[in-house]
């Protein structure tokens, strides 16, 4: 749900107006493609027209916005209409489709867009030929829903509260809950799932009303990627989804739209495709959906290769049925870090292969790197205080040579230690580069 907008509602709305006007979106859609470099020439080339200055204001704000949004809406954005916190808080549009095809194979018919934001959840759901009502309570963010809903009949959008909405009027609910709270400089974001509006609290009622004989009804909602596992139903499905790399939500799903016998899956996103991981509902005590049991690996000595999980993997409980299928284990009982001796390659987590090992310490370090002529670093850490920027500053890798390596800060066995290593697929240390003789 959107947030009380930064952007103020009733100024907002009024600097909206000239592009919702016949003439303002004609123009709009007329504009070449944004460019910055090119936006003040522009700008004084529409006002040299004789076009007022708050519509040249209000389309090549618009046009900027289009141009960024083209990262999330694809080939749609160059239609639609925006705020620059609307965008900011917008579902993906790839996303938003697997949202809406979880109502579609449950065989939901219509669905209740609550905190509908700018309209991308609504779009992807209505895409599928759900019937949409879309709800907001911020005016800006009706508006500008309404506008890039407009191509879809069975979708509608009214101003409105999550916490007032009848179940009844849809077979099913989707809601975005404001996670985020105005502060003087902005906003800040929400950790407590009772902070956020609605309340967790107030979803898991609305589900239950949703509902017949006792149940919970087929709702799902989005929630912050820091969620804790614990404060949600053991009942329910819950998600976390990764986006080349970055964490993005966490989604709940109630009801039909939760698979059976799954409790937590981490579904990661990347330029190969999409790629799912489920933890079975039972694996509290008992197995995972692959026969094993779904509980943290024990620790162990460092092998050849080492494995950072995807954040989705982590967030969702499934270390242990990822060190499983790479036949790995911890470095540390604390330390999200795995290890083994295969290499085997994920999309659940990058893996390095190990050149060497050293206790941590400076000098130690920087002699071995200027012995190896290592300069071009990447830093990794997990469970160390040790910041890789204060490191690099440190170091001045840069002068020990052109030899380039990760370096993961971390502890074994309880010790601060340093892992040198190369990703998978890197070339070997001393190997030719592209266009050398062997």
């Amino acid at each position: 749900m959107a947030s009380p907008s930064p952007d103020g509602s009733e100024a907002g709305v009024r600097a909206l107006e000239p592009v919702l006007q016949s003439s303002g979106w004609a123009l709009l859609n007329s504009l070449p493609p944004y460019r910055e470099k090119d936006a003040l020439r522009q700008g004084a080339q529409l006002r040299d027209a004789g076009h007022p200055a708050e519509l040249v204001s209000a389309v090549m704000t618009q046009s900027r916005l289009r141009a960024k949004a083209v990262d999330k809406f694809g080939e749609f954005a160059s239609s639609m209409v925006f705020t620059p916190h609307g965008l900011e808080q917008a579902t993906r549009l790839p996303i938003a489709a697997m949202h809406a095809e979880r109502f579609q194979r449950a065989g939901v018919r219509s669905v209740a867009d609550l905190g509908c934001g700018i309209g991308g959840d609504a779009m992807a759901l209505a895409g599928l030929g759900l019937e949409v009502h879309a709800v907001d309570r911020d005016p800006l963010a009706v508006a500008v829903a309404t506008m890039n809903l407009r191509s879809f009949p069975a979708a509608t959008v009214r101003l409105g509260q999550a916490e007032g909405h009848d179940p009844t009027d849809t077979e099913g609910i989707w809601l975005d809950p404001a996670r985020r709270a105005p502060t003087r400089s902005g906003t800040r974001r929400l950790h407590d799932p009772e902070e956020y509006e609605p309340p967790l609290s107030a979803v898991l009622e609305l589900a239950r009303r949703l509902g017949t004989d006792g149940g919970v009804g087929p709702l799902g909602a989005k929630l912050g990627p820091g969620i804790d596992r614990s404060a949600l139903p053991r009942d329910i499905e819950t998600q976390w989804l990764s986006y080349h790399g970055q964490v993005l939500e966490a989604t709940a799903w109630f009801g039909p739209l939760a698979r059976e016998g799954v409790s937590s899956s981490a579904v990661l996103i990347d330029r190969t495709g999409a790629h799912r991981l489920d933890r079975a509902a039972d694996s509290a005590g008992g197995t995972g959906s692959d026969g094993g049991v779904d509980t943290d690996p024990l620790p162990g000595p460092l092998g050849a290769h080492v494995y950072e999980p995807d954040g989705a993997v982590i967030r969702a409980g499934l270390i242990g049925r990822l060190a499983r299928e790479l036949e790995a284990h911890t470095l540390d009982e604390t330390i999200a870090y795995l290890t083994g001796d295969a290499r085997v390659d994920t999309p659940f987590a990058r893996g390095y292969a190990v050149r060497d090992v050293m206790p941590f310490g400076l000098k130690r370090l920087g002699a071995y790197l200027r012995e190896h002529h290592l300069g071009v670093l990447e830093i990794k850490k997990r469970g160390t205080a040790v910041e890789p920027e204060e490191l690099r500053r440190k170091l001045r890798p840069r002068r020990f040579g052109d030899e380039s390596a990760t370096l993961i800060l971390t502890r074994i066995a309880g010790e601060q230690s340093i892992i040198v290593a190369s990703p998978h697929g890197s070339p070997a240390p001393g190997a030719p580069t592209t266009g050398e003789e062997p």
